[in-house]
This record gives C-alpha cells, sequence and structure tokens, in this order.
C-alpha cells in the first residue's frame, strides 16, 4: 500500500512538469512588454523567455510626408531588435510601436482626416515593419480628443487593416499584427472610441490602465495604477475593461496593462528622487533599504506604495502584478503587457507575471494520503517578493499532502524560465 504513494507522486510531479512545459500559444495570448531606446537598457539584455510578444517603440510619424519613419539614431537597433529578442526565445513575435506619449498629436489627428495622407502612413508603416523584420504593428496615439478625431481613428484602423490583409495575400507572407495602446477607458473624457472599428480591425488592444496619478499631470496623491477603485470616484482597470466591454470590445481583444516604474511625490511638492518622478524597478529596492522605508500592499486597490519622511511612492510589485495576472486570466482577457521591460529589476516582475500566468492554466493531482485517490488542486500564487502561498485548494489535508504543498511552492520558486501557456 505505502508503495503505491512515492509511484503515485512521481507521475503527479511528472504530469505538473509537462503540463508546465508545453509550448505556448502565441496567437492566442499576449504577454508583453515595451522596451525603447531611451531607456538605454540594451536589447540583449531583454529576457524575451519571459514574453510573447514585444513591442519596439517607437518609430515616428513625420508630419510633412504622413510616413512613419526611424531616426537615424534608432535604426540599428530597430533593424536588428527581432533577431536579437529571437535568440533566447524564437517563437517571440515582435511588433513595431510607432507615436508614443510625447509624439505630435496634431500631426496624428490630420494625418488621420485626410484618404491620402492615411494611404501615406499605412503603406509606409507595412513597408518599414517588413523591412526590419516585424511581425505587426502598434499605434499609439494617445490620444484621438475630439468626436472627429475618433471617427478618423476608425476610419484609420479600418484602411490599416485592409491593407494588412491585402499585402499579405499579394506576397504570401503571414499578415502583419495590428495593435493599438489606448485609453484605461473606452469614454475618454466624454469622448468615445469607435469599439466597433476597434474590434473589427485590431488584433487586440494594450489599455494603459496606469498613470493615473503622477507628479508632473495631478494634484493628488493617489495609487497610479490602481485595480479597483471601491468608491467609483477615481480611475481603475477594472473600470476601464468593464467601459470597453460594455462598449462592444470582446474580451479576447482586452490586453490589460502595468507599470514597472512607479510614481513619487515628495509630500505636496511635487516629483521625488528623479525630476519627473519616474524610475526604475531595482532604483525602488534601493530607496526602500537605504531609507528605511516603509512598504505596503494595498489589498483593496491592488497596488503598492512605500513612504520615507515626506517621500510617498506608488508602485507595483510582486504581489500587486500576479494579482492583475489572475484577475485577467479570470475576465477571459487576451493577457498582459507592461511598460517597461527595460525598468524590470533583473526580470524580477516579468519573471512573476509569467510564472504565474503559466500556471493559471494548470490543474493537477495530489495524492490524498487516505482513501487512495487523487484530488485537484488549485494553482497557487506569489503572496511576497521572495515567497509563495496557496491559493483554492481544500484545508484538513494529512502531515503528507501538506508537505507536498511546501514542495510545490519551491517547484515553481525553480521554474524561473517557464514560458506562457
Amino acid at each position: 500500500m505505502s508503495s503505491t504513494k512515492p509511484i503515485s507522486l512521481v507521475v503527479s510531479i511528472t504530469f505538473f512538469f509537462f503540463l508546465l512545459l508545453q509550448p505556448s500559444s502565441a496567437q492566442t495570448v499576449v504577454k508583453g512588454s515595451y522596451w525603447f531606446p531611451e531607456s538605454e537598457f540594451p536589447v540583449t539584455d531583454i529576457n524575451s523567455s519571459h514574453f510573447t510578444h514585444l513591442f519596439c517603440a517607437f518609430a515616428d510619424l513625420n508630419s510633412q510626408t504622413n510616413q512613419v519613419t526611424i531616426s537615424s539614431t534608432n535604426q540599428p537597433k530597430f533593424s536588428t531588435f527581432t533577431q536579437t529578442v529571437q535568440r533566447r526565445n524564437p517563437s517571440v513575435k515582435t511588433l513595431m510601436s510607432i507615436g508614443g506619449g510625447i509624439a505630435n498629436k496634431s500631426a496624428f489627428a490630420s494625418m488621420a482626416s485626410n484618404p491620402t495622407s492615411r494611404k501615406s502612413f499605412i503603406d509606409s508603416s507595412i513597408r518599414l515593419a517588413r523591412s526590419n523584420g516585424f511581425h505587426g504593428l502598434d499605434l499609439d496615439w494617445e490620444y484621438p480628443s475630439s468626436a472627429a478625431e475618433m471617427n478618423s481613428f476608425g476610419t484609420l484602423l479600418r484602411e490599416w487593416r485592409s491593407a494588412v490583409v491585402a499585402e499579405a495575400s499579394n506576397t504570401s507572407r503571414p499578415r502583419l499584427l495590428l495593435a493599438a495602446a489606448v485609453f484605461y477607458s473606452s469614454d475618454y473624457y466624454s469622448v468615445l472610441y469607435p469599439a466597433q472599428a476597434v474590434a473589427s480591425s485590431l488584433d487586440w488592444v494594450n489599455l494603459m490602465a496606469y498613470d493615473f496619478y503622477g507628479p508632473g499631470w495631478s494634484t493628488v496623491t493617489g495609487p497610479p495604477a490602481a485595480l479597483n477603485n471601491p468608491s467609483n470616484a477615481g480611475p481603475s482597470g477594472d473600470a476601464g475593461v468593464r467601459a470597453w466591454i460594455q462598449a462592444g470590445l470582446p474580451a479576447t481583444q482586452l490586453v490589460l496593462g502595468f507599470p514597472l516604474r512607479p510614481s513619487y511625490y515628495a509630500a505636496t511638492t511635487g516629483s521625488a528622487i528623479s525630476p519627473d518622478g519616474s524610475i526604475g524597478y531595482g532604483q525602488i529596492r534601493k530607496f526602500i533599504v537605504d531609507n528605511g522605508a516603509t512598504t505596503v500592499y494595498n489589498s483593496t486597490v491592488v497596488g503598492d506604495y512605500c513612504y520615507a519622511g515626506t517621500t510617498w511612492i506608488g508602485y507595483d510589485d510582486n504581489q500587486s502584478i500576479v494579482t492583475k495576472v489572475r484577475y485577467a486570466k479570470q475576465k477571459g482577457l487576451r493577457g498582459y503587457f507592461s511598460w517597461h521591460v527595460g525598468a524590470d529589476d533583473n526580470s524580477g516582475l516579468s519573471r512573476a507575471g509569467s510564472i504565474f500566468f503559466r500556471l493559471l492554466n494548470i490543474r493537477f493531482f495530489l495524492y490524498e494520503a487516505k482513501g487512495n485517490i487523487f484530488t485537484s488542486f488549485h494553482v497557487f500564487g506569489f503572496n511576497s517578493l521572495t515567497g509563495m502561498g496557496c491559493y483554492g485548494g481544500h484545508h484538513g489535508y494529512p502531515k503528507e499532502v501538506l508537505k507536498f504543498q511546501l514542495f510545490r511552492q519551491w517547484l515553481v520558486k525553480m521554474f524561473v524560465f517557464v514560458t506562457y501557456k
């Protein structure tokens, strides 16, 4: 009788390994992050094994020609981006992102309002994507701000989709992926996105569910990337997801965004630590240690913050990220993305999201000491920066099962190169 228990345990562990190592389906899910040259983070340092999609940002819009261009400074890095990141992960898909937060918004509005200029934009974007080895294109127009601009945005997307379909048919090449980074909600300060055009034209949208508060644009301190807002008095990722779905965009076309860099305040005097209040995750860890800062995880809004003296810092740590990953999976979203990979500290946050999102697909069996049967357990998640805890499952199991629970926690800590399924 006792000899069957180790055999069953080995079978369970083997089954667990099998599920964990199954190849990912990169076309059905998105586990992405953005990279941009100004971060000074080398492309060769990106651990692409944590991602299904990587966004190379940003190509520019020439306001005179309405063509998409890559600066001479960025051209060498853009042209080798796909080749470089595929060394670690041959299946990762790359998209060339166009625009960005500091891009000329008027130039995008002007381009999108005219059929000739839209064609120049579309044709040049496809040409650049192909010549630089990208698998897709990502539009980051922040943001169409009137009903007319939203209508032009929808028209641009429809024509863009038709063009990439035609190009693929004419060249017998796989169709370029199309995505867009959009406001966290379908309602941009009472101006509505053309949800139907978005749904029929894009493969997915990246919801920028962050930068809700920051020293450069808000007068009060608040969670910069709250998933929930119980009072409904402020922005939140969940409110944005619900708004997009209610507008008609399927959940499977929504990708939830979160930041890998914090927002900082020095009491009420503005930004702290850096001029604009924006630095990397590694620097916040150093700040906490150097200043003996108090750290707090707010499970209600799903966000972390720390404070020392007059400095308050809002950010996402491991627990916030895996909670958001769980939310994305439970809501049936297409996946998640982060801004930006260069702000991560030794890929710690990217690894946390990657492993947990993969584990959410797994149900495996544990041998129960009494009854000689297998019992299905829910997967478990991170509960701190360094440890993991069990979510779901059952209580009251005998010592052998409790030992296995500890062992399976150790197993997950070993899987730092798991790919998303």
